[in-house]
């Protein structure tokens, strides 16, 4: 009644046999439930499959609560979809793929109630679920206020249930009573309907209206016998929807009792016909009653792996010990099944009944995965203040892990230099030196990482402990940048690799097989990296998740880039940006930026990597000067001269430049191609001095982008400070390094460039010229194929990129200032420019005479 727009809405939800995310909201006993049985029934009536969850009041419930009710009701096991292994937080993206993955049936609708109490996890996979699936209808119901709709409203359509009118009031209760009935309860419609019910069963009194759903159900409660009305009460501290034999064992009270209570309790007889009358049975308790019956309920759930909801109980009666053990058990459940934010909570519950260095530092683990990092550095602080023997204060500071950013690390480094003056097992001594060099990573102390890396590696190898062997690598792997360490860096990669033989451990053979790939990048040797794909695919998909997903799409799109595949890497990165910048904005786009520098260099600039030079979001301090030199080049590469030389600026003194470990080459290649763009030739020089020691190199990092041999960036920097003989040689060396390595583009590009070198040292070119054309063509490299220009056009192209005025252009070619205008803007036409500066780009990687001349 008096919801006919709600209902032709979702008979056309029905009838399109798609699917998506429908929000019901409204008061307590607005009618969403009666909305949601009807949109059920007329799912049911045209063939689709319906499945119900249900959020419970109580904060008794097992984690991923309504989505295991979901699981079993399409006849999939929750234990086994639930169950996944964490190493880092974002592998429980494995478990919202497999509950997405168990539920996509075509037609299928899911309605889930209550979702104002659900848990943090249950939220997060119905977000998952509303975003990836495509043919399956959720319905869920919520009460206002619930702040969790906020989120979810990014990939959903809302409803807002409202009152009944007076006319519709009247149907129920009857003209004679509508008014003042009405007036009651405005219009809600289940005060309405126990109002009617009340009028039907002789106890509406008009001289002493109810002034509430209590009243009523208060009333009722009155009429029972004492055993049904012990029964009752029971289940109501039980929940909404009660085990009956739990109620009765309780209560000790038959279950027949229940025969009496058929106003309160719905057709299955184990659930109230409300949460309110559920609500309204409890608050007619006293707290002794309250006392008693939870004591009660605790006891008979003794052997109950329900740990939450007898935890629930004894703090219920008051009963702190039994309380702590049993939320410690239901703490370390939510964790086990990766519901971090329930395990945070719990922590805390437990904490608070009795506190301890051990739950402070499985606090502190639980909220690290669940992504909270200022609860996860407050559980540390707390557990180093509890702490009193070494492991405990070890354990303390191994809560925290080193991160990009100066806060956590700020406060894991005193605690991590404290540990390490306590007289701990070697196993977790590697483990702290292996944290400690991490931080040191961070910090910019790469003098220290060699020394604390060894050390850790050390132990860790003689300890027998295969975690602190684990952790070691990683710590090890990150203290040997560049082509000094490029050697060791694949020896640790395979020892990580016969590490997850005996461990089994999908994550470290993800990282061995990546670390491969990085190394063989790095060495220039592509085909050798791009056979590595397949095993990386293999331990990504056992790792499952987006962020594993996320590594392989980032090394495949690099790779891709590198060889000439040029549409290959733009669809590969930017699905592989899509997919993590909504976990972790940082590295996803760092990764993504990167790639665009690649790609800018044989295409142009794309509207992503323009976007991305303009707007980047402030890195992290390490990656500060890394950042200025990507989006000045990038700038320049887009017309931006003076936004480019803006950037650049930032950079600071040459002198005082400490670029990430990692990145040092492909950082240096960035400066060379910019200041030679700019014109910047004694800093151009300076920075060609440090270039010059890894020639014979690869500028990659970290398998984010490829920017070809250190030889073509030396060669285009000589070039440009008129060193033509040096360009030459550095240009050739570059085409034959290119093509080892199996870089086409870079290749191609090589053999342009030294096709100008050798015009200017009025050599014959031509051949080189053809050569570097033919594989332009057929790579599709943009950045070096657009529309010709004449003789004249080009003249006039050349004086623009060196600055010069209209007027002056004019004086020089001994033309009018008009002319030189019109040729100025025939060039801006013809080229799809903007700006004078984008000429200037443009004509820095164009050769010395035009294609008619």
């Amino acid at each position: 009644m008096g919801r006919g727009r709600e209902l032709a809405m979702m008979r056309t939800w029905v009838a399109a046999e798609t699917g998506g995310l429908v929000l019901c909201g409204g008061e307590p006993g607005i009618g969403k439930t009666r909305l949601a049985q009807e949109l059920a029934g007329h799912a049911l009536a045209v063939g689709r499959a319906v499945v119900w969850g249900h959020c419970v009041e109580t904060e008794g419930a097992p984690a991923f609560w309504p989505w295991r009710q979901v699981l079993k009701a399409v006849g999939a096991d929750p234990d086994l979809v639930l169950a996944h292994d964490a190493e880092v937080p974002q592998d429980r993206f494995r478990v919202f793929d497999a509950v997405a993955t168990a539920v996509d049936r075509d037609g299928l609708v899911i309605i889930v109630e209550d979702v104002h109490w659900a848990d943090q996890a249950s939220l997060l996979v119905l977000a998952h679920l509303a975003t990836n699936l495509r043919n399956v209808l959720i319905f869920a119901t919520f009460r206002d206020p619930c702040p969790a709709v906020a989120d979810l409203m990014r990939s959903a359509v809302r409803i807002d249930l409202h009152g009944l009118s007076a006319d519709e009031v009247a149907e129920l209760v009857g003209a004679e009573h509508a008014a003042e009935v009405a007036s009651l309860t405005s219009g809600n419609p289940l005060f309405v309907t126990e109002i009617a019910r009340a009028v039907d069963d002789g106890t509406w009194r008009p001289d002493q209206p109810p002034r509430s759903v209590r009243d009523i159900v208060t009333a009722r409660l009155d009429r029972l016998g004492s055993e049904a009305r012990d029964l009752i009460r029971t289940a109501a501290l039980i929940g909404r929807d009660f085990d009956p034999d739990l109620a009765a064992a309780a209560s000790g009270v038959p279950l027949s009792a229940l025969d009496e209570a058929d106003m309160l309790i719905d057709a299955t007889g184990h659930r109230f016909v409300h949460a309110l009358t559920r609500d309204a049975v409890e608050a007619n308790l006293t707290t002794a009653e309250r006392r008693t019956i939870h004591r009660r309920i605790a006891e008979a759930m003794a052997d109950s792996t329900n740990y939450a909801d007898v935890a629930r109980h004894w703090i219920g009666c008051g009963a702190t010990e039994e309380a702590r053990v049993w939320t410690i058990r239901a703490a370390e459940d939510a964790v086990a099944r990766l519901a971090y934010e329930e395990g945070v909570r719990l922590y805390r519950t437990a904490a608070d009944l009795g506190d301890s260095c051990e739950v402070q530092v499985a606090l502190g683990r639980a909220a690290y995965f669940a992504g909270d990092l200022a609860a996860c550095v407050q559980a540390a602080q707390r557990a180093a203040e509890l702490a009193t023997t070494p492991e405990q204060i070890a354990e303390a500071a191994l809560v925290l892990e080193a991160a990009p950013g100066a806060g956590v690390n700020a406060v894991a480094t005193p605690l991590c230099d404290n540990a390490l003056r306590q007289p701990v097992s070697p196993a977790t001594r590697a483990r702290l030196l292996a944290q400690r060099s991490h931080l040191a990573f961070y910090r910019g102390e790469q003098h220290r990482l060699d020394q604390l890396s060894r050390e850790a590696l050390e132990l860790a190898r003689h300890s027998g402990d295969d975690r602190a062997l684990a952790e070691a690598l990683h710590a090890r792997q990150e203290a040997c940048p560049g082509p000094k360490g490029r050697a060791e860096r694949l020896g640790l990669a395979s020892e990580m690799i016969d590490l997850t033989q005996r461990t089994r451990s999908p994550r470290g053979a993800m990282w061995g097989s990546l670390w491969r790939v990085h190394v063989l990048t790095e060495s220039g040797e592509l085909a050798a990296a791009q056979e590595e794909l397949p095993a990386l695919k293999l331990a990504c998909d056992r790792v499952g998740g987006e962020v594993a997903r996320w590594h392989l799409e980032v090394v495949t799109a690099c790779l891709a880039q590198a060889q000439g595949r040029f549409a290959e890497a733009q669809e590969v990165g930017r699905r592989a940006y899509d997919r993590m910048r909504v976990i972790e904005r940082e590295p996803a786009s760092g990764a993504y930026f990167a790639l665009q520098c690649g790609l800018a260099t044989h295409l142009g600039v794309t509207e992503d990597g323009l976007a991305l030079a303009r707007h980047f979001h402030d890195p992290p301090p390490r990656f500060r000067l890394m950042s200025k030199l990507t989006r000045a080049f990038l700038l320049l590469r887009a017309g931006f001269r003076e936004e480019a030389l803006e950037w650049y600026r930032r950079s600071g003194p040459i002198g005082e430049w400490d670029l990430p470990a990692f990145f040092v080459v492909p950082g240096l290649v960035d400066a060379v191609l910019v200041t030679s763009g700019v014109g910047l030739l004694d800093d151009l020089a300076l920075i060609m001095s440090r270039l010059e020691v890894f020639r014979g190199e690869h500028a990659a990092g970290n398998g984010v982008a490829y920017m070809g041999p250190v030889s073509l960036a030396l060669g285009r920097g000589n070039l440009a400070l008129g060193h033509f003989e040096e360009a030459a040689a550095d240009l050739e060396q570059a085409v034959d390094e290119a093509s080892q390595a199996g870089a086409p583009a870079f290749a191609a590009e090589a053999r342009w460039h030294l096709a100008a070198a050798l015009r200017a040292l009025g050599q014959d070119a031509d051949a080189v010229q053809r050569s570097a054309d033919r594989a332009i063509r057929a790579l599709g490299m943009t950045a070096f194929t657009t529309t010709e220009l004449s003789s004249r056009e080009h003249e006039v192209a050349s004086l623009v990129a060196k600055g010069l005025t209209n007027r002056e252009i004019a004086r020089e070619l001994v033309i009018s200032e008009r002319t030189a205008q019109n040729h100025v803007q025939h060039i801006l036409t013809k080229l799809g420019f903007r700006t004078r500066s984008q000429i200037a780009a443009w004509m820095s990687t164009r050769p010395s005479t035009p294609a008619d001349g």
